[in-house]
């Protein structure tokens, strides 16, 4: 008769932990699920090892690569670590890149990189077999993807501050030639005092052939220490190959640059990064004090600015538009598909506008350019820009690395997509011509003289005068 109720003590609390164990895993269950870094339980889980087969690791190329990647890499405790670091790069790539991808073609690739590494098989650290593996697959891709290492990183995230080491050009891969191409020396660095043009080629470093090399050994070749000296050899269209000795510096971009001519704003966007929109507004206060509130046009110099940050050309193209789409991106992913559209409020409320581009003025640049000259806001002066109508997206992965993907194309409010075209110019002041290679700073001075000079012109001949002030506010 006693031992009822003790089946019964017992039978209560056999439900109860079962209770609390169906409530433990439909939580655990959740959190693994949702994958979201913000939640307590995911990242008390992300310690574990826990690998979820993905398909493509049932292909022969997989098996292939594994079969690679186990010859030359030691076997260690992170081994493992870095296999599932490069099967979580490599996954991002098969759903986030810009269109569909061949994933045998690609890991071929990562073959191919392993077997290029120097140093005796099965005795290579895991992390340089990962690196060289995602290096080599991400290089297949487009020549503004890439795999960045933790110093690569951190270095991109210094880029869009404005300051960082190096010669100031922006560059990418010529597929054709397997060189390095200029996209655009940023004004006032050392490559634009050297005279280094867009669509330059950049063929040896310090006397070392880079064709058929990665973009990541070039760039390493370009870096060094300030006050250090680097030997370029340049192939520019027309010209036979010439060198170019130019010494490293700190690299502080100061964005934005004003001066006034007459009664007109001259403002140059050298580069656009994170601040760039209120140094241009800084810029127009100033001007506008300068005048004594008034001003007959603006000439905003967008030429040889190699881009940037596209929500910096976003906001920069919004402080002119009252309304309207300034730029439309398109991706696969829900996350890479989105419009910008203008608030109302145009910071000069209708004072003419000539733009300047050129052959260096790529990206945010032509966004901008673009969102302007589809809304009839401004008038575009110059030649024909770069055409690099792709946008990437950064994102980061474990231990201070992260991959550089082209996710979208951006298209202007009109609907075109400038990649490989560019923007065309409504006015076309071409360079001038005939000046001596040998004196190449005085030859740039003159021929972005001459079009300016077009462009004030330009504003002189049908000017919006217009009295205002840019508010209370004072710029300290």
């Amino acid at each position: 008769m006693k031992i009822t109720p003790l089946i019964q003590f017992f039978s209560r609390q056999a439900s109860y932990f079962v209770a609390v164990g169906i409530i433990l895993l439909f939580v655990l269950f959740n959190s693994l699920a949702g994958c979201s870094s913000r939640a307590p339980l995911a990242r008390v889980f992300s310690g574990f090892d826990v690998t979820f087969s993905r398909p493509y690791e049932n292909s022969q190329a997989y098996r292939i690569f594994r079969r690679t990647y186990d010859e030359y890499a030691l076997k260690n405790t992170i081994r493992m670590q870095q296999l599932k670091h490069f099967s979580d790069a490599f996954n991002r790539v098969r759903k986030e890149y810009l269109q569909e991808v061949d994933e045998n073609h690609l890991l071929a690739a990562a073959v191919e990189g392993i077997k290029k590494l120097n140093g005796r098989r099965g005795t290579l650290q895991p992390v340089a077999v990962t690196e060289a593996a995602l290096d080599a697959l991400v290089g297949t891709l487009d020549p503004h993807s890439s795999y960045l290492n933790p110093d690569e990183y951190k270095d991109s995230r210094v880029v869009t501050s404005g300051e960082f080491g190096g010669l100031g050009i922006e560059i990418n891969m010529n597929q054709n030639y397997k060189v390095i191409e200029i996209i655009s020396p940023i004004a006032d660095t050392p490559a634009y005092r050297a005279g280094l043009k867009p669509g330059d080629l950049i063929t040896h470093v310090d006397g070392v052939s880079i064709k058929g090399r990665d973009i990541r050994y070039a760039v390493k070749m370009l870096r060094g220490k300030p006050n250090t000296d680097v030997r370029l050899t340049i192939q520019r269209q027309g010209n036979s190959p010439f060198d170019v000795t130019i010494t490293r510096a700190k690299i502080q971009i100061e964005s934005v640059k004003w001066q006034t001519v007459g009664g007109i704003g001259v403002v140059r966007i050298t580069h656009f990064i994170s601040n760039s929109e209120q140094a241009l507004e800084d810029a127009l206060q100033k001007i506008f004090r300068k005048l004594n509130d008034k001003m007959s046009g603006l000439v905003l110099d967008l030429r040889n600015n190699p881009g940037g940050i596209l929500d910096s050309a976003v906001d920069v193209s919004d402080l002119f538009l009252e309304e309207g789409v300034i730029v439309s991106v398109r991706g696969r992913t829900p996350e890479s598909r989105f419009t910008r559209v203008a608030k109302p409020g145009d910071i000069l409320e209708g004072v003419a506008i000539v733009v300047l581009v050129n052959a260096g003025s790529a990206s945010a640049s032509e966004i901008v350019a673009g969102a302007l000259q589809d809304h009839d806001r401004a008038t575009i002066l110059g030649t024909q820009t770069f055409g690099k109508g792709l946008v990437q997206t950064v994102t980061p992965l474990s231990r201070g690395r992260a991959i550089k993907l082209t996710t979208s194309r951006y298209f202007t409010p009109s609907g075109d997509s400038i990649d490989q075209t560019g923007i065309s110019p409504d006015v076309v002041v071409r360079s001038a011509r005939g000046f001596p290679d040998q004196d190449l700073k005085s030859r740039i001075d003159r021929e972005n003289d001459a079009q300016l000079l077009e462009a004030l012109a330009l504003i002189r001949e049908k000017p919006i005068m217009h009295t205002r002030g840019l508010g209370d506010t004072e710029t300290p």
